[in-house]
């Protein structure tokens, strides 16, 4: 049709499809303007395409939320594969009992030892899924008849409690099971962490903890190791991340093999990627490359 011809086809016509569409193809519905020369096509305003990428949006917001669950629980497992409940538990359990246990209400204490039993003793993970009935009914004394049974009411506020504190967190999205909750260690709690701390400075200002901090060996005895990462809170010295004892590691301020020793004062407590990527460079040109 020459430019500038009118369309022989009345307006009505604009938009049939002259050919039954292919197999597979979908149309979608317009409208059409008859305003101007060129009637516009206008798409439909409908709702019928919306929801089902609101739906698509929804599933890809959960994969995502479950990759990054799945990714931390990976994380965790690794760092849980040293460890020795035999050599372990024993001052793990103290340090909650010292610097933990006076923070919380009986119901608190009673709901984190609870948990703490169903995930780290029993899994090796800090990693759990828990649901209001279970705790309700397992934390306090469920099988003594006397006991009346925790209000859901009850439940949600210690486990609100608990979360304020840090001692607990949430770790993916309620399901059918319960809610995904992630149960901290002494290290990772803001308010133990401060306690160790001011222990730790404490007890290495005594002239005797001078005397030891370099007659004693403070990197291969695990006793003294901790000492170390109480003194430094558990915070890697370079990056700042917060780690446990069980992903935590010391570095040499000066390397040993340029006369470093394994005092008190020439170690620092370190995560692992960046005890890995310093090697054995001097400390300072270790910090001015990273």
């Amino acid at each position: 049709m020459p430019l500038g011809a009118s369309c022989p086809l009345p307006i009505g016509c604009i938009g049939r499809q002259r050919h039954p569409p292919q197999s597979g193809y979908r149309t979608r519905p317009y409208s059409v303007s008859s305003t101007g020369d060129s009637p516009a096509i206008l798409e439909s305003t409908g709702n019928s395409d919306i929801t089902p990428m609101h739906d698509k949006i929804e599933k890809i917001k959960n994969l995502l939320s479950e990759l990054e669950s799945e990714a931390g629980h990976a994380e965790d497992g690794a760092k849980w594969e040293t460890y020795d409940a035999f050599l372990e538990m024993p001052s793990l359990i103290s340090e909650i009992i010292e610097y933990l246990q006076p923070q919380l209400t009986a119901y608190e204490a009673a709901f984190y030892w609870h948990m703490f039993g169903k995930t780290i003793v029993e899994q090796k993970s800090q990693n759990g899924v828990f649901s209001n009935s279970g705790l309700a009914s397992g934390a306090v004394a469920p099988n003594r008849s006397d006991t009346d049974a925790i209000a859901n009411s009850t439940v949600v506020k210690i486990l609100s409690g608990l979360q304020e504190k840090g001692v607990i967190a949430k770790s993916g999205e309620p399901g059918r099971d319960g809610t995904p909750y992630r149960v901290n260690l002494p290290e990772e709690i803001p308010s133990c962490v401060e306690l160790m701390k001011r222990k730790a400075i404490q007890n290495e200002s005594s002239a005797t903890a001078i005397d030891e901090h370099k007659r004693l060996d403070f990197y291969n005895v695990k006793e003294n190791r901790l000492r170390v990462f109480e003194r430094d809170a558990y915070k890697c010295y370079n990056c700042g991340k917060q780690l446990t004892r069980f992903d935590a590691t010391l570095d040499h301020l000066i390397p040993v093999s340029r006369g470093g020793s394994n005092s008190f004062d020439n170690l620092s407590t370190c995560c692992l990627g960046c005890n890995s990527k310093r090697r054995n460079r001097d400390l300072s040109d270790h910090l001015s490359a990273s």
